[in-house]
This record gives C-alpha cells, sequence and structure tokens, in this order.
C-alpha cells in the first residue's frame, strides 16, 4: 500500500484512488481528512498544497486502509456522526444516524408547534445512540424527554451522548413501550428494527456487519415491533396525542393498518421524506 504522499492534496488523491478500488465511496478520504487533520472542507481546499504533517501519516493510512478493506463505517472510526447540527458518539452498539431520521424529528417539532403542548412529555422508543431523544429535549426546553432501549450497552453510549450535550433526559431499560404503561406519555416516537431478515444478503457490509443486528432487523417481514409497541400503547392506561415511526420505504400501508386495526381514534398519515420515498409514519389521536 503505497502512501508516499507529501502534501493534503496527494494524501486526498491517494486515499480517493485506494477506496476507489476497494469500491468504497471516494467522498470518505476527505471526512477521514476533515477528522484527522481537524480542518473544514474547505480548510482542507484552501491548505491544500501545504506539506501533511508526518505525525498523523500513520492513523490517516490505517484508517483508509480499515474503511476500504473491512467497510467499518467512517463513524466508527471516527467515533463521532453529526445529527441536527451537533455531534453525537458512536460505537458498534448503535446504529449510525442517518439524514431521514432528522426529518422524522422536523415533524415532531412542527407538530408541537402547532398543538396545545406547552410542556409535552416524550418517549423516544428504541433510543439506539439517543439521537431523537437529546435533539428533542434540546430543542424543546419545555419538554419532559424519556427514553427506552432493551439494549444496556445503547443506554450507556444514550446517556453520555446527553450528558456531553446537556440534555435531561430519563433514560429507562425495557422492551419498547413497556415502561411507559402507566406515564401520561404526549408524544410516542421511534425509529424501530424494521428490516426483515431475508433482506440481510442484500445489504451494504458497511451496515449489515457493524450496525447491531437488534437494531436493525425484526419478525413477520420487518413489521414486528410496529406490532409490538402498538398493542403495547393500545393497553397502556394512557394514549399519547401523537405517534411518530420511521419506516422502511415500502412499509407505509402495512404500518398504517396496523395502527388502525389497534387505534381506530387515530388519523394516520403517510409521509415521503426528502428522496420522495414512504418514511414516517405519524398518527394523531382524534380529540374527543
Amino acid at each position: 500500500m503505497n502512501s508516499n504522499f507529501t502534501t493534503i492534496q496527494e494524501a486526498r488523491h491517494w486515499a480517493s484512488v485506494f477506496l476507489g478500488k476497494h469500491t468504497r465511496e471516494t467522498r470518505v478520504a476527505d471526512l477521514l481528512l476533515e477528522h484527522v487533520l481537524n480542518m473544514s472542507f474547505a480548510q482542507l481546499l484552501a491548505y491544500e498544497k501545504d506539506p501533511f504533517p508526518e505525525s498523523k501519516r500513520e492513523v490517516f493510512v490505517e484508517s483508509v486502509r480499515v474503511h476500504a478493506e473491512t467497510g467499518m463505517p467512517v463513524q466508527h472510526i471516527i467515533g463521532e456522526a453529526d445529527f441536527f447540527g451537533r455531534s453525537f458518539s458512536v460505537n458498534s452498539n448503535v446504529l449510525v444516524p442517518r439524514s431521514e431520521t432528522e426529518e422524522l424529528v422536523e415533524g415532531i417539532l412542527n407538530w408541537v408547534e402547532s398543538s396545545n403542548k406547552d410542556k409535552p412529555q416524550i418517549a423516544d422508543i428504541g433510543t439506539g445512540s439517543g439521537i431523537i431523544a437529546i435533539t428533542l429535549a434540546l430543542e424543546l426546553h419545555k419538554a419532559d424527554v424519556f427514553a427506552s432501549d432493551i439494549s444496556e450497552e445503547a443506554l450507556q453510549t444514550a446517556s453520555a451522548n446527553a450528558q456531553k450535550l446537556g440534555a435531561d433526559i430519563q433514560f429507562i431499560q425495557g422492551d419498547f413501550y413497556a415502561p411507559f404503561k402507566d406515564i401520561p406519555v404526549d408524544i410516542v416516537v421511534s425509529n424501530p428494527p424494521y428490516i426483515a431478515h431475508v433482506d440481510k444478503d442484500l445489504m451494504d457490509d458497511t451496515v449489515v456487519n457493524f450496525d447491531p443486528a437488534l437494531a436493525l432487523f425484526a419478525d413477520r417481514e420487518g413489521l414486528a415491533a410496529y406490532e409490538t409497541i402498538v398493542k403495547q400503547i393500545k393497553d397502556s392506561n394512557h394514549s399519547p396525542s401523537l405517534i411518530a415511526f420511521e419506516i422502511g420505504y415500502l412499509q407505509g400501508n402495512a404500518v398504517k393498518k396496523i395502527i388502525q386495526d389497534s387505534l381506530p381514534d387515530y388519523t394516520v398519515e403517510i409521509r415521503k421524506d426528502i428522496n420522495k420515498k414512504d418514511r414516517m409514519v405519524f398518527a394523531s389521536r382524534v380529540s374527543s
């Protein structure tokens, strides 16, 4: 692996070529450079003729090699990922945040703004790294935010993120909505596991080999988590005003039916993401 580059520009070129030969996205070269050199992309371009720091060579080359040869996500290599303008710590115990989930959060913020819920109680189900719960807590200063996950390791990551970012959240270990049976929650939000097991072989190795299977796959063609959460809500002592799910792009009608069959007093809407694919289901309880 010839890495005899001398300038930042040459380092970018070397990494891009090496990644390309391994059929990886060449943009990763810039992401790793930005992290290793602590520079923005604009700074990389502005200082591209500068010598590449010799003290940073080994860690940069190794990071490029690891991603190219194993598919380890860039976010796992650098230990962080951006979401809603904030940096979150991530690891193999949690999903790498996706931009589509930001649209789910935006939908909830818009709903709160248009509702009369001045101090909503929010439950984030299957919180993972805590991106949804923490973002909502920081954007909605008067909200009481709870977050659950069955994974103790995920909750440790989420709790560390909340502490780092200054978010006040009550974390609870438990099975989906079960810990909130007796809590008068106004908003339930979840990005649960929704990939069918049969689709595993079709997935990119950067996801299937590194993101936790517990957060990816679900039984019943990927619908089991939605069925469980909706049943738990139905059997609870309180009815939330809003249920917001992230979904697989082919699951909109199925998830809508799950909600309508068990919770007939909810109006259900399927929403598309920026790529015009079904990505969210919002269910609002009809006021009596």
